[in-house]
């Protein structure tokens, strides 16, 4: 039997979706879509449970937070609490850690979370309605502390950990997320490199999650799916973030960041740099959208490739561009763009495979947000990349 285009599965738990939504600002209406769908989602797919915490101000009381369960397409303990803090690195990793504690009582073979609000890739995402935003490391931290946290608490259950993070918020599938989520434990991302229309990520993805659990690419075809079908992404990506493969990666980033650096006295190799970078588009490409600050966020195998296909360049330099765009691509589980965005005016996406990276042309791109105490540049990644060489050359 099937109910709207989701197949029964077996009762036995195969996933514990965690929905962490901020609903403290213009997106709260339109976000709440995704705590309904999930009921729809449960009702048809028992073998996924969910636990939601949902600030909103939403059925009339005001800002506050409702924390809930939800089993078979039923709600279950659900207390309604004042608003909580959702750019709080403390209250996030208090959710990671119930979402663990739920997935070990309800036997889940895998524990998904899913961030819901606005975001702003390596800046940050989760903000609030004053401004303020919880940093990109900050979330990584957040998870490795929740997964600690349970670990403390359920010692016999303490190698359970969050298995994927679903990115329902704008520009957070980034070379420097990745990275961050890698190292706290964490083995698949599912994002958009670009703005995305809300509500965003369909929450039948959570019955993708689970009816693949064994099948880890036709899982990632199955979300990217979802997610494009929507009409939400002009693109979305399935990361894979194994330990090994994050590794590589870092290396070959920094390797080709260093070979720029190197190349930093010679006008005629940093004016063919520059030409190479700039000839791929930086994201929010949508028309009026000069006055937003990620442009210098560039979808990293399309940036690399033109640097390693760029013959003015010495030989070397292109070797080691192409080595990063192979790391960067090992990366991608799988993914689709558009040809023409049309609720962007038709913005063409072709190039949008896979994670971005920050790289400026000029020095207002550097860190566009530093006014606002925002920093797209004071991450681990960008540090340990040797990113602020890279941009001394380009910008």
């Amino acid at each position: 039997m099937q109910t709207s285009g989701i197949p029964s599965t077996p009762s036995q738990r195969a996933t514990e979706f965690g929905i962490y939504r901020d609903g403290d600002n213009n997106l709260d209406a339109s976000q709440s879509q995704v705590v309904r769908d999930a009921l729809h989602v449960s009702a048809c797919d028992p073998s996924v449970a969910f636990t939601v915490e949902d600030t909103t101000s939403r059925g009339g009381r005001g800002l506050h937070t409702n924390d809930f369960g939800i089993h078979n397409g039923d709600i279950d303990d659900a207390r309604i609490d004042s608003a909580h803090d959702m750019a709080s690195e403390k209250n996030l990793a208090q959710f990671v850690a119930r979402t663990l504690d739920n997935a070990q009582r309800d036997g889940a073979q895998q524990t998904w979370v899913e961030l819901v609000d606005h975001g702003g890739g390596d800046g940050g995402g989760l903000q609030t309605h004053d401004g303020r935003v919880m940093s990109m490391p900050d979330m990584a931290q957040a998870i490795a502390d929740g997964e600690a946290l349970h670990a403390k608490t359920h010692p016999e259950d303490a190698a359970r950990c969050v298995d994927g993070v679903i990115a329902n918020q704008c520009l957070m599938d980034t070379l420097g997320f990745a990275d961050a989520l890698s190292h706290a434990g964490v083995k698949y991302l599912a994002a958009s490199p670009e703005t995305m229309v809300s509500p965003g990520v369909p929450s039948k993805v959570a019955h993708d999650v689970a009816a693949h659990e064994s099948d880890i690419p036709a899982m990632a075809r199955s979300v990217v799916a979802d997610v494009m079908r929507s009409g939400s992404a002009a693109a979305f990506d399935v990361i894979d973030l194994a330990a090994d493969k994050i590794g590589a990666m870092e290396c070959g980033v920094k390797a080709l960041n260093d070979a720029m650096a190197a190349t930093a006295r010679n006008p005629a190799t940093r004016a063919a740099l520059r030409d190479d970078v700039k000839s791929v588009d930086g994201m929010v490409r949508f028309p009026g959208s000069n006055g937003l600050p990620w442009h210098a966020d560039r979808p990293a195998i399309a940036t690399y490739g033109a640097i390693a296909g760029d013959t003015r360049l010495d030989g070397d330099l292109r070797a080691k561009a192409r080595a990063a765009e192979q790391t960067v691509g090992a990366l991608v589980v799988a993914h689709k763009e558009s040809r023409s965005y049309e609720p962007f005016g038709g913005s063409d996406y072709r190039d949008a495979v896979g994670p971005t990276v920050h790289l400026p042309t000029t020095q207002r791109q550097i860190d566009p947000w530093a006014s606002q105490g925002i920093s797209e540049t004071d991450n681990a990644f960008y540090k340990e990349t040797d990113g602020r060489a890279a941009a001394g050359v380009l910008a």
